[in-house]
C-alpha cells in the first residue's frame, strides 16, 4: 500500500494526473507545462504512471514518432480523489503563503 501512495502522492505524479485530466498530451507538452521537471524525471513518472495502469501511451507509427499520452478509467477515478486536493489548494494559497511570511518573519526576529 506505501509503494502506491507513494507513487501517486509525489509532486510529478500529481501534477501529470492533473494535466492529463482534460486532454491528450504529448511528452514535449507534459514537459513544457511542469515547471522544473527534467526530461529523465518526466519519462520515468510516466513510465510509472503507466505501469501501474493510471495512463495509456499510444504509440503512431508515423516520421518522426508520435506518441500520446492519457489517463486511463482508473486514472480517472484518481483524478477525482486529486481533484479535491487541487481545489483546497488553490482555494487556501494565499492563506499559506501569508503564514509562511509570518512564520519566516518570527523566524528571522529570533535570530537577531
Amino acid at each position: 500500500m506505501r509503494q502506491i501512495l507513494d507513487r501517486i502522492a509525489d509532486k510529478w505524479s500529481l501534477l501529470v494526473i492533473a494535466l492529463l485530466e482534460k486532454r491528450t498530451l504529448r511528452f514535449t507538452e507534459l514537459r513544457k507545462s511542469i515547471d522544473g521537471i527534467s526530461q529523465r524525471m518526466l519519462t520515468t513518472t510516466l513510465r510509472q504512471l503507466e505501469r501501474d495502469g493510471l495512463i495509456e501511451r499510444t504509440v503512431y507509427p508515423v516520421v518522426p514518432p508520435r506518441v500520446d499520452y492519457a489517463l486511463t478509467e482508473l486514472g480517472c477515478t484518481l483524478h477525482d480523489t486529486i481533484k479535491a486536493l487541487v481545489v483546497w489548494t488553490e482555494t487556501n494559497q494565499a492563506k499559506i503563503i501569508a503564514a509562511r511570511r509570518s512564520y519566516d518573519e518570527r523566524a528571522n526576529e529570533k535570530l537577531w
